[in-house]
């Protein structure tokens, strides 16, 4: 069976597309076929496809080039039908990615020789309900889901709750439920704690809430996380992994429980967690000597 890729680019870029158009002649060269998810007047060469649930179908994993924000709608996609996903960081920080640009060449190699391991992380599965119990929408998540108030005049007047049990109910700006993998993101800014991708656990951490117990919690993956919003209080919007979005009226109840389908994370080394956040975040680390014998 012939060879395919699908290579995800941040199109917007100039350096980007030249790192696509040189990882697609390199794919090529080895016999692998390669299609592209990025407008089709700016890659014209290559074949091009729609981002849907059948975007990768057929494919041996699904190439990034990019930052986070790109990664996270590649795995979108790569999630919807089981293929693995690899990301080469090709934006700011890019904690998502597994090599920087500089290592694009031999990260293709790799891929070329089939010289990877795959690993899952784990997800979310998130279902909004109205006041009535009625199914709104249901959606999903790699890195978290943010209830967020939509009207920034007043505070979204929350209740939540673990395992069917009621914890605090607070005026806030928002929750975030998030994965080990999106603690370092939006999470981390809110207050949250550094998880390690290892770890099974899910996170809370309420965001800018006005109350006294308000600090994050860290629960069990088979928890069931929910947050309703008072009946008498602003709607608000759940964003999942910064560009899905359910709206939530007023009485709405969320619901986030560990996804059935975890995300495929092709690791190229095994390099500790530890080193990726202290070179991500640019952590001071001098005068460390390490263990002694």
């Amino acid at each position: 069976m012939k060879r395919e890729i699908l290579l995800v680019p941040h199109a917007s870029r100039a350096d980007n597309l030249e790192a696509t158009i040189r990882a697609a002649e390199i794919l090529q060269d080895a016999g692998i076929k390669v299609r592209v998810s990025a407008a089709e007047h700016v890659l014209p060469n290559l074949q091009h496809v729609e981002h849907t649930p059948a975007a990768a179908a057929g494919c041996e994993l699904v190439l990034v080039l990019g930052g986070d924000g790109i990664f996270l709608r590649a795995a979108d996609m790569a999630r919807a039908v089981d293929v693995p996903v690899l990301g080469i960081n090709l934006g700011h920080v890019g904690f998502l990615a597994e090599w920087e640009a500089e290592s694009l060449e031999r990260a293709l190699v790799r891929v070329i020789d089939r010289n990877y391991e795959v690993e899952d992380r784990l997800t979310l599965d998130i279902e909004v309900s109205d006041c009535n119990g009625r199914l709104l929408d249901r959606g999903w998540a790699l890195n978290e889901a943010s209830v967020e108030n939509l009207n920034r005049s007043g505070v979204l007047d929350a209740i939540l709750e673990v395992d069917g049990r009621p914890v605090s109910s607070f005026g806030c700006d928002g929750i975030l439920i998030s994965t080990p993998t999106g603690s370092t993101a939006y999470a981390f800014s809110a207050g949250g704690p550094v998880l390690w991708p290892s770890l099974d656990a899910l996170l809370v951490v309420p965001n800018n809430a006005h109350a006294l117990f308000t600090k994050p919690l860290v629960v069990s993956p088979d928890s069931k996380i929910a947050v309703e919003s008072a009946t008498a209080t602003t709607p608000a919007i759940v964003i999942l992994d910064g560009f899905r979005e359910i709206s939530m009226p007023p009485g709405a109840r969320v619901e986030a429980v560990r996804g059935v389908h975890p995300v495929k994370w092709v690791r190229l080394d095994n390099q500790p967690f530890t080193d990726r956040l202290v070179s991500k975040l640019h952590l001071p680390v001098h005068g460390w000597r390490g263990p002694q014998s």
